[in-house]
């Protein structure tokens, strides 16, 4: 099975967006049971809550369910746990390659850990509901190319 976490700042935003969108498309390909899907934030304060109403509010306009998420941290075990783990900014890949330590170099040869996009996906907590919208779409596209890597399709 081929497994692959999301990894935003708190695991609020970002992260469980992502996770939502990748699981529906897979589910839309026949492949939701084949894939597993994560989320976690490099921060600690927002272990055990909900994602951010508003991540939470895109994701159920575009017909997606990500309230029962729950956020929680990255552990050292989820870089051999996940077979890609994918961080929406280059802030957030300096520090899990932080806390990869000394696996951080194989892990990245290995394509394994990177950032998600080519580009950072903008934090959108401390903007409007707008902010929340345009990341849903940045986070859709990323998704429908990464199920394709995946799928091999």
């Amino acid at each position: 099975m081929t497994s692959v976490l999301f990894v935003c700042l708190g695991n609020i935003c970002r992260s469980p967006l992502a996770e939502g969108i990748l699981r529906a498309e897979l589910v839309g390909r026949g492949a939701g049971d084949r894939i597993m899907v994560a989320s976690a934030g490099t921060g600690s304060w927002h272990v055990g809550n909900p994602p951010d109403p508003r991540s939470v509010e895109v994701a159920m306009r575009h017909g997606i369910d990500i309230s029962g998420q729950r956020a929680r941290q990255v552990r050292a075990e989820d870089f051999s746990r996940f077979d890609l783990v994918l961080a929406m900014d280059g802030e957030n890949l300096a520090n899990l390659f932080r806390l990869a330590g000394a696996s951080a170099a194989t892990l990245r040869a290995e394509g394994r850990l990177r950032r998600f996009l080519d580009r950072d996906v903008p934090d959108p907590y401390y903007g409007g509901a707008d902010g929340f919208e345009r990341v849903h779409e940045m986070l859709k596209r990323g998704a429908s190319a990464l199920a394709d890597e995946i799928l091999g399709s």
